[in-house]
């Protein structure tokens, strides 16, 4: 058994990165405390959904979803809840799965989603003793933290302790969605029994207002002063289901102006991180979860507060609009640091970000993207119970907006150092620069990936299922976290290294040329004996050129230069590399007498890659036949 876990402190570091410059303070600049006290009203005047009873408002609010979400609700009137039990707590521990815990967890969740929306959208009371049962069990629960984040207790185990409530995403999203449940249907609990809605009540208080208002040292919170600020999506997430609670749970007025005002200080702490080019250092696919969670916190504080507080026509705010459209206007985005190949978004979330920042864009993506899902919107997103009722909501718009792919050439993105181009040709080229202690931190600078007509061809694998393993100190032993499984060279036969010291220099882009630049030998540890290794992409309207200069102090081994790609790689001709994949081709084209090259298949038994890239994916290795202190090398990949 582990006695002590070490993914808190690894955790954090793999995530975040010190806080630079200026403080924006976009929040707390525009509102004091005192403000909030007087513009938060006691009333919840704010809320525009209608309560429960007002069944003529259910049914104009639902619309044509009403029958869809009370057939969901009725797949779950003989649900058999699920116990967590200590065991699958301990098993996180044991065998650093997550899925014992997870599993039940997710899926009462899943219930008890569909059976609260199925109740208000029908309003005859059916799903009630259901929706009893699965909020008397999460009362019954010891936390509603997930077992992987447990070791932010001060005991560093897995099983709750009693003694300490901690605020995670799963905590704060149940923290948000029970609220929720709390406000609409508190009356009808009373009428089974008052105990029902005063023991919810009593649990949110105790798990997450108390500990929220008593505590400035959880690590999300970036609020504890120290000197390197610690600061991912976690922020505006928990911070928004914080402020959920805050507004439909407290009553005391200077508590809930307090509460309020704290989670500005601390959502102020990741605006002040984020670099102003409107990148997701994360990785596209965390765009609903960073940007995202902000776009959701804002909106609610906005309503909340009457529209005193509205921060939406920052530049920076709106600038986050623009990865959006250079990444999923491809519907396959790039997969930087620890992102999933997926061809589908969150319709109803872009819709409404693109409302709150005048993007005609965003407006028109998203109707693309609800036309090219057969028409659904995500009805039931377990825990988020804000963005459920939100899409309900932005349903008929969505429906009604023009659909359309955003139209962006390129992106650029100077602090960041991503890099999208599209072609006329129908490419899709994405690289990076940056540095190895980028949030959820793939070893990958100088990485790039590269589409035809939509399909990809070289790749990023992404990340398999969770374990302990992928936020602990065995992070770097997990294949698809290495350079090596990049698109990169191993120098000296040596992959790159992790830390905040391993990083690009001397990157450029030239946007007239589409000349992509940068220095990769800071990535590489001193071992490595190199001095440069300046890598150029150039990217024509049906072909990418890579170009390799490089410098050493020394040669050690040969020189490996590595490409990640789906189609499974034809080596038959000397020199080329053939792909094809769903009726499209590409070919690299190499030295053959500087290189030999090998193909190592790569079977994908994890289901969360499987199910992105099926059964198995191809590392092309160009080993170097001689070892040089310095040398250029040089691949073309074109369309076939």
């Amino acid at each position: 058994m582990i006695t002590r876990i070490l993914l808190v402190v690894f955790f954090i570091k793999i995530s975040c990165n010190a806080i630079a410059g200026d403080p924006r303070n976009y929040l707390q600049n525009a509102a004091s405390k005192e403000m909030i006290e007087s513009s938060v009203s006691m009333s919840k005047d704010w809320i525009t959904y209608p309560a429960y009873t007002d069944r003529a408002g259910w049914d104009a609010l639902t619309g044509t979803l009403k029958s869809k979400l009370v057939k969901d609700g009725e797949a779950y009137l003989k649900y058999a809840w699920k116990p967590v039990l200590a065991t699958d707590y301990l098993e996180y521990e044991r065998s650093g799965s997550r899925a014992a815990m997870e599993g039940p967890y997710g899926n009462n969740n899943k219930a008890l989603s569909a059976l609260v929306f199925a109740e208000l959208a029908e309003g005859k009371g059916r799903f009630m003793d259901q929706i009893i049962n699965g909020v008397w069990l999460n009362c019954d629960m010891p936390t509603w933290v997930l077992a992987a984040h447990l070791p932010y207790q001060k005991t560093h185990r897995t099983l709750p302790d009693f003694n300490e409530h901690i605020i995670d995403l799963g905590s704060s999203d149940m923290g948000s969605f029970l609220s929720w449940t709390w406000y609409f249907f508190h009356a009808e609990f009373d009428k089974t029994n008052p105990i029902i809605a005063a023991r919810l009540n009593k649990c949110i208080r105790e798990r997450i207002l108390e500990p929220y208002l008593q505590r400035s040292d959880y690590w999300w919170q970036a609020l504890s002063g120290a000197k390197d600020v610690l600061v991912n999506n976690w922020n505006p997430w928990c911070n928004f289901n914080v402020l959920t609670a805050y507004l439909l749970i407290e009553t005391d007025p200077a508590k809930l102006a307090a509460g309020v005002y704290k989670t500005m200080q601390s959502t102020d702490m990741f605006i002040n991180y984020v670099k102003a080019d409107g990148a997701c250092e994360e990785g596209p696919s965390y765009w609903t979860h960073a940007a995202g969670k902000l776009y959701d916190y804002l909106i609610l504080l906005q309503r909340a507060t009457h529209g005193k507080v509205n921060i939406f026509d920052q530049p920076m705010i709106k600038k986050w609009e623009n990865t959006l459209s250079a990444l999923c206007g491809q519907r396959l985005g790039s997969e930087f640091c620890r992102c999933i190949c997926q061809r589908r978004g969150e319709a109803g979330l872009i819709y409404r970000y693109g409302q709150a920042v005048n993007s005609s864009d965003m407006l028109s993506f998203a109707a693309y993207l609800l036309k090219n899902n057969t028409g659904n919107l995500e009805l039931n997103m377990s825990r988020d119970f804000f963005r459920t009722i939100e899409n309900i909501s932005i349903y008929p718009a969505v429906e009604k907006a023009t659909p359309a792919l955003p139209s962006l050439a390129q992106s650029w993105y100077p602090e960041t150092q991503f890099c999208y181009i599209k072609t006329a040709g129908g490419l899709f080229f994405a690289a990076k620069a940056g540095f190895n202690n980028e949030s959820h931190n793939h070893n990958d600078v100088g990485t790039f990936n590269l589409y035809t007509d939509e399909t990809p061809f070289f790749i990023d694998a992404g990340v398999g299922t969770y374990t302990r393993q992928t936020f602990g100190k065995e992070r770097y032993t997990i294949w698809t976290m290495q350079s090596n499984y990049h698109n990169l060279p191993m120098i000296n036969g040596m992959p790159q290294s992790y830390g905040a010291e391993y990083k690009a220099t001397n990157v450029s882009f030239n946007a007239a040329k589409n000349i992509f630049k940068l220095d990769m030998a800071g990535a590489y540890p001193k071992e490595t004996a190199v001095k440069t290794w300046v890598r150029t992409y150039t990217l024509n309207t049906s072909s990418l050129i890579i170009d390799d200069q490089f410098d050493l102090s020394a040669t050690l081994a040969p020189n490996q230069v590595n490409f990640l790609v789906w189609a499974k790689p034809g080596v038959d001709v000397v020199g080329k590399i053939s792909l094809e994949k769903d009726g499209k081709k590409m070919m690299m084209d190499y030295d053959a007498s500087v290189f030999s090259v090998t193909v190592e298949p790569i079977p994908q038994t994890d289901k969360r890659l499987s199910t992105v890239w099926g059964d198995t994916i191809y590392r092309v290795s160009l080993m170097a036949k001689k070892t040089s202190i310095k040398g250029k090398y040089h691949f073309v990949i074109s369309k076939g």
